[in-house]
């Protein structure tokens, strides 16, 4: 007689083994940690093996969990793709998601995939902007939902995080020691002012090396070591390092990424894009 995989255990204990723990992939799949280490332990009986190795102070795959790890994924890829496309082909359109460019990365593309997942017949169009714009857009109806970057949240927002501002150069980089301090941003740029005013507190002589629209002239220069950029903590690119700079530059202040969506009453697609933008932020 066939023997059947849980899939609710095998979500489980895919959640756990790319998170490294019970208490994020609790995180990540809205369950208790109880709720999911009872998952695990059921999936093990099932298969009458274990899949972790507790030997150590973390939780690592056993290399029978290491092996199922693989399959595991490919189950649960095709379940979800035959799920979304037999469930929600009522569901057509595009979505119109605005992000700052700086905070695309890491968490947007992770959910651009699974939302295409859920629903493969709705396109989400990203407008990668300033967040002067992109609030401009979102009052005029041009965007769903938006991001943003700002001191506080305004009305009909939510932060989803608040982090630190941070100087940002190029690998092994030395254009933080120069004086005056060569700078580049782009002319639009919601820090720029900010920045510029603690320089001045500090009594640090700047100087803009760039000012350009343009995100990538940008990065080239800073990637160059010619100049230096700040960026909210956890969205610098590999090809920039957060400044070891030990107070020599003066410390900056902390930034809300904020979320504002348009009315989540017209169905499940907006409500649900939301939701996968927030559980990103707060995982």
């Amino acid at each position: 007689m066939p023997r059947n995989i849980d899939m609710t255990a095998l979500r489980s204990f895919v959640a756990v083994a790319e998170t490294g723990g019970v208490t994020k992939a609790a995180g990540i799949l809205n369950l208790t940690q109880s709720a999911v280490s009872m998952q695990l332990k059921r999936l093990e009986a099932s298969l009458d093996m274990g899949l972790f190795d507790r030997t150590g102070r973390g939780i690592a795959l056993s290399p029978a969990g290491e092996q199922l790890l693989s399959y595991a994924r490919r189950i649960l890829s095709l379940n979800d793709e035959v799920y979304a496309r037999l469930t929600a082909r009522q569901f057509e359109g595009e979505v119109v998601l605005g992000v700052p460019h700086d905070v695309v990365y890491p968490a947007i593309p992770q959910v651009l995939q699974q939302f295409a997942r859920d629903y493969p017949r709705v396109r989400v169009q990203l407008l990668s902007s300033f967040t002067r714009r992109l609030k401009d857009q979102f009052a005029r109806g041009e965007a769903d939902i938006i991001l943003t970057t700002e001191d506080d949240v305004g009305a009909g927002g939510e932060a989803l995080v608040t982090r630190p501002l941070i100087w940002v150069g190029a690998p092994g980089g030395q254009a933080w020691r120069g004086r005056p301090l060569r700078l580049a941003y782009e002319r639009d740029c919601i820090f720029r002012s900010g920045v510029q005013r603690r320089l001045d507190e500090a009594g640090i002589a700047w100087e803009m090396a760039v000012e350009s629209n343009s995100s990538r002239t940008i990065e080239a220069t800073v990637s160059a070591d010619l100049a230096v950029h700040t960026m909210i903590e956890g969205s610098e690119p590999r090809h920039f390092e957060r400044i070891a700079h030990g107070g020599t530059l003066p410390d900056l202040k902390m930034v809300n990424v904020n979320l504002y969506a348009n009315d989540l009453g017209d169905g499940p697609v907006i409500a649900d894009l939301v939701a996968l933008i927030r559980r990103a932020y707060q995982s």
